[in-house]
């Protein structure tokens, strides 16, 4: 791997930089929220040769609207599932979106 390489990994949301430890810090909550929910399934932190958990920047986005529900008194497994239902919506009205631009060039208005 070269200087590059790893370089390039500090603009990768989705590289697992944090360990738990520093992501329960960055969050200010604890270490059994973050396994709370990724039981939850909400993230699934991808683990170190060692067996250890870590997150990405991405994950830590998903972790701190959780724990703005849970701290609006929402119940943890609510707030996953609102969460993974956002998440859905977004990437449905994505694709819709999508859809009615490949459907507006592929129809263009004739001229009389």
């Amino acid at each position: 791997m070269t200087a590059d390489d790893s370089y390039s990994r500090l603009d990768d949301d989705d590289y697992p930089a944090y360990t738990m430890g520093r992501a329960a810090e960055m969050l200010g909550t604890t270490q059994g929220f973050l396994r709370a929910i990724g039981e939850a399934g909400l993230i699934t932190p991808l683990r170190s040769e060692g067996g250890h958990r870590r997150y990405s920047r991405y994950q830590l986005r998903i972790a701190a609207r959780a724990r703005e529900l849970v701290d609006q008194g929402t119940p943890i497994e609510a707030a996953c599932r609102i969460i993974i239902l956002e998440d859905q919506l977004e990437e449905a009205q994505r694709i819709n979106a999508e859809h009615r631009r490949t459907a507006g060039t592929a129809n263009p208005p004739t001229a009389a």
